[in-house]
């Protein structure tokens, strides 16, 4: 499975800074933190199992974005992803973040971005992978706020930045507050893909599509308790970004087993599969496949499936997905 090649459309860059990169920066930086014990910071970064709610899951950030408020570190973090995916064989990557996250020591949104911009492109050049970027507004923060990433974002459009996206704690109808600020996003050309259905609520996905024009939906778990939302993606073709192990460790799902995302393939729903945040979940995209492969017993046609509807989804240029195709034919 590793040495397949992968498309990856959901991984969060906060979620998925190497450890030993923690303490590095933090050193460097001055930057406080509760251990400079390696074993301990792990256990500090990776949310278990045993994980409450996905509250309790997004605890595991703060500690992640103190070590990203310098121009280096937010390279060198997000070349480290690149460089972590293309290990694997993963050929498209688009990386989310929050830019707003990132400044709280004087770092401009803009230089923010760039700073993202200028890691993606040292891995693009340093490995056999591609990637573009999606920049996350925070439901937690004012609507205000998520107009200044999307005015931020504009000049970068065309240059690797290719998407909005709204993360987060979800509540029910969160929706209906950003309906101004994603629609000018979609003025200005940014696709938009929205986290909805990770917890409890399928008639938030119902209003991401709705309301907000979603074209993806990341997780998207919970149509399974909400026959509008169910028939309104699969009529759609939204395509669904689902996270099979980070949806176990926030308790949408008890067990792979008992995962929706086999149910949904089966009934014509679009699938893809990725890891949500790599070092919060300790996974990879070898692993998120393995499991699902163990989990329902598929054979290797399900991979193709998902590569292709992950390739057709990606928001990406013609020349980019026809290069992703090219490299699983040539796999074949």
């Amino acid at each position: 499975m590793k040495s397949l090649p992968k498309i990856e459309l959901h991984c969060h860059l906060d979620g998925s800074v190497r450890v030993e990169t923690v303490l590095d920066i933090a050193n460097k930086e001055a930057i406080t933190l509760p251990t400079y014990d390696l074993i301990e910071l792990k256990e500090a970064l990776v949310a278990p199992v045993e994980c409450t709610s996905l509250a309790d899951y997004l605890q595991r950030f703060a500690l992640p974005n103190a070590v990203m408020q310098s121009k280096e570190s937010l390279q060198r973090i997000t070349f480290e992803l690149f460089e972590d995916a293309a290990k694997e064989n993963v050929k498209y990557l688009e990386v989310r973040f929050g830019p707003l996250l990132h400044t709280l020591k004087g770092l401009t949104l803009k230089e923010v971005i760039q700073s993202v911009l200028d890691g993606m492109r040292q891995a693009e050049a340093s490995y056999d992978i591609k990637g573009n970027l999606i920049l996350s507004c925070l439901r937690s923060m004012s609507v205000e706020s998520a107009f200044e990433v999307v005015e931020a974002g504009k000049s970068f459009l065309g240059e690797g930045v290719v998407a909005i996206d709204l993360c987060a704690i979800e509540e029910v109808g969160f929706c209906e507050r950003f309906v101004e600020p994603i629609a000018l996003a979609k003025k200005y050309g940014y696709h938009v893909t929205i986290h909805a259905g990770e917890t409890g609520s399928g008639q938030n996905v119902i209003d991401a599509i709705e309301l907000l024009g979603a074209e993806r939906i990341g997780h998207g778990v919970f149509i399974k308790d909400e026959p509008t939302a169910y028939q309104l993606v699969k009529e759609r073709q939204i395509v669904l970004e689902m996270c099979p192990t980070s949806n176990v460790q926030t308790k949408a799902v008890s067990s792979y087993q008992n995962h929706p995302i086999y149910q949904f393939h089966q009934a014509g729903i679009n699938i893809t599969i990725s890891t949500d945040n790599r070092t919060v979940s300790d996974t990879t995209m070898t692993n998120e496949m393995l499991c699902i492969q163990q989990a329902f017993a598929t054979d290797e046609s399900l991979y193709d499936e998902i590569y292709q509807t992950a390739v057709a989804a990606a928001f990406a240029t013609d020349e980019v997905k026809a290069w992703c195709l090219a490299q699983y034919e040539a796999q074949s």
